[in-house]
């Protein structure tokens, strides 16, 4: 598994992960912050940027990130965080292993699946695939995301390293994942975060997540557009994890 490491040395491990299309760089504001007092570990999905593994599905890298915290943590740690694609796989992961971690943080995870974009996402994608490493097509896709402009020629840099392949995987993936029973049998404390601007999708799983897991707790940010919260804002992602961190 290829990561980038922040604050080694630490007790307490958190690791966070990506959006979808995306590589860990997307956390790096985040990790920076944190790596004060955690040791903060961004691993690149499978599929993605630099990544050593094609994509398979969302319970494959659940069961490979778990591997990796068993192998080198003992099966359990301090904190797991993960926006949109990497929620989804934070989700398998509680689901999989109910005591993987203490605190999760799941930001903008979609579980409503869509039939519609998950047939429709093999068609689109053979046939936009050659404009990837189009920089003018970057930066559409790029403003729309509405990330932070210096992390625009990493986008792109990663984007170009994403296979045709890999893309309709995992777009397949993040559209037609659902909420598996096992997840409320976590104890891990999940906190549920979705932006006030996001699609009603979105702040609708936001809400079947709080409600499958008795135990946790939901803030719709307002003002926020899809992943804006972690990258655009990572001092208020913190306070938001800290106010929950006991």
């Amino acid at each position: 598994m290829i990561y980038s490491e922040y604050g080694k040395g630490n007790d307490r491990v958190v690791i966070l992960l990506h959006g979808g299309g995306l590589a860990q760089w997307g956390y790096d504001a985040v990790a920076k912050l944190l790596s004060e007092n955690y040791y903060v570990i961004l691993p690149v999905i499978d599929g993605h940027g630099d990544s050593d593994r094609d994509f398979v599905s969302i319970e494959d890298n659940a069961e490979h990130i778990i591997e990796f915290i068993e192998s080198n943590f003992g099966g359990n740690i301090f904190a797991i965080g993960g926006l949109s694609l990497g929620g989804q796989i934070v989700l398998e992961m509680l689901t999989q292993r109910k005591d993987i971690c203490r605190y999760a943080f799941i930001e903008s995870a979609l579980v409503i699946p869509s039939k519609i974009t998950n047939i429709m996402v093999n068609p689109m994608i053979k046939s936009s695939y050659w404009l990837i490493n189009k920089p003018w097509f970057a930066r559409l896709q790029f403003n729309y995301l509405r990330m932070p402009e210096e992390l625009f020629d990493r986008y792109y840099e990663d984007s170009c390293k994403i296979s045709e392949k890999n893309m309709i995987s995992f777009l397949k993936a993040n559209s037609s994942y659902s909420i598996k029973p096992a997840l409320k049998n976590t104890s891990s404390q999940v906190v549920v975060l979705a932006g006030g601007k996001e699609q009603g999708s979105i702040k609708k799983s936001a809400q079947l997540i709080n409600n499958t897991i008795a135990h946790s707790c939901m803030e719709i940010i307002d003002g926020m557009y899809h992943g804006q919260l972690s990258m655009n804002y990572p001092e208020k992602y913190i306070s938001i994890m800290n106010k929950y961190i006991k």
